[in-house]
């Protein structure tokens, strides 16, 4: 069997595989992404959160995304509304509490994807769509990894350091069997995009907008709007909520009737393609790294897509990883556990402490309180912003006690 040479292995070329294989190009490390797909392709995830916005630069690949935002119907996203029943509030994110992007894009991952993907190519990394991994070693110093093409081929790459960035793939939970349950309880969403249609002048495109079922606050819907009139829209819940004798389209059509301000928005919309249904995507591990690997993103631990916090947490991790991996590939000392776990942990908790208070109601009696104070509302903007790692924010430093206290006095109001 060939066997090949690299500094780094990635698996999976979407933002986290490109945005890590991105940093550590421009760090002169040789690199190799292993994609099983053919991009472009679809998948989920379509608003970014504005400190995407940090980490994309921080890799080199901004320009990219800018030169081809509106050829690629890139909606410009400044923040987020929510409506249940008939209450409506919004959070701007260029007013929020932490310095940093407040603006950013609600984008078609296909083509997204591909640009990140290709900024990457063009430092250096080298790409190989097609390719699956059907074998790792990590027992070693140099991990090693067995990939098999289309075509059938089969070849051996050898590298300093592996990462696992094949997010719902999740290559090496899989391998090496580090996948623990996830605290959350199971849920199914069902999701398509439509040419929306919408006439309403008061409907912001500018932002996403999650709306709750007016009879069960566990179940919400999206309305992602993109730049050429076409719309990403999905409701999530437990599946016991949906009736499987039903067809996706079927589904997705009667809860967007149960909702009357999503019935009127989307009353003239079409659907450009069939309801697509994910089922059970909350994910963990009992471990993000080895003494020569690493989890990044969705490959990690995947929450909920409630709050768009994938794509963030994706590219944080790659943010945080690709430092560590260039002193640990220069021969000097690394701490993967304070370096890069414990500081990545740090904001999926935050995010975690609000994704359970949106299911059992608390930050939702937050968010749709009349009488927020602007202050605190910022800080709150901050963390629906993708900030969940500032430090000086008292929502991201004690999240869980914090919200409580705020919960309670919206409540005691």
């Amino acid at each position: 069997m060939k066997v090949e040479h690299v500094d780094v292995i990635i698996i999976g070329a979407g933002p986290a595989g490109a945005v890590a294989g991105a940093m550590l190009a421009n760090l002169n490390h040789k690199v190799l992404i292993i994609e099983k797909e053919h991009f472009p392709r679809f998948s989920i995830g379509e608003s970014l959160l504005p400190q995407c916005m940090a980490f994309i630069k921080q890799a080199g690949l901004l320009e990219n995304i800018e030169t081809s935002a509106d050829d690629l119907a890139f909606q410009f996203k400044n923040g987020a509304a929510f409506f249940h029943q008939d209450k409506y509030t919004d959070f701007d994110f260029t007013e929020k509490f932490t310095p940093g992007p407040g603006t950013t894009y609600q984008i078609k991952r296909a083509g997204f994807d591909k640009l990140l993907a290709d900024g990457a190519k063009q430092k250096g990394v080298d790409i190989r769509y097609g390719e699956l991994v059907k074998k790792v070693d990590v027992e070693c110093d140099n991990p090693t990894v067995d990939i098999q093409t289309d075509t059938g081929e089969e070849y051996q790459v050898t590298g300093k350091f592996l990462l696992d960035a094949s997010g719902f793939g999740r290559v090496l939970p899989r391998l090496l069997q580090l996948e623990t349950p996830s605290n959350f309880p199971v849920r199914q969403s069902y999701f398509t995009h439509v040419k929306d249609n919408i006439t309403d002048k008061n409907f912001d495109r500018n932002k996403i907008l999650i709306t709750v079922h007016p009879n069960y606050k566990d179940i919400w819907y999206w309305l992602i709007p993109f730049a050429d009139g076409t719309a990403s829209v999905g409701v999530v819940g437990e599946p016991s909520m949906f009736d499987q004798q039903l067809t996706a389209n079927q589904l997705l059509q009667s809860f967007i009737e149960q909702t009357p301000n999503l019935k009127h928005l989307l009353n003239n919309a079409s659907f450009i393609s069939d309801a697509r249904v994910i089922k059970g995507y909350a994910a963990n591990v009992d471990c993000l790294y080895g003494d020569n690997y690493a989890l990044l993103g969705n490959a990690g631990e995947f929450l909920d897509p409630v709050f768009s916090s994938g794509v963030t947490i994706a590219m944080k991790s790659a943010s945080l990883i690709a430092p560590v991996v260039d002193k640990k590939i220069n021969g000097k000392r690394v701490d993967i556990e304070n370096e890069f776990a414990v500081p990545l942990k740090k904001g999926i908790d935050c995010f975690k402490t609000f994704v359970s208070a949106w299911y059992d109601g608390r930050f939702q009696d937050v968010i749709f309180f009349e009488q927020q104070e602007p202050h605190v509302k910022a800080m709150i903007s901050s963390i629906l912003a993708g900030y969940a790692w500032d430090d000086n924010n008292p929502y991201v430093v004690q999240s869980e006690r914090r919200l409580n206290v705020l919960v309670k006095l919206c409540n005691d109001i």
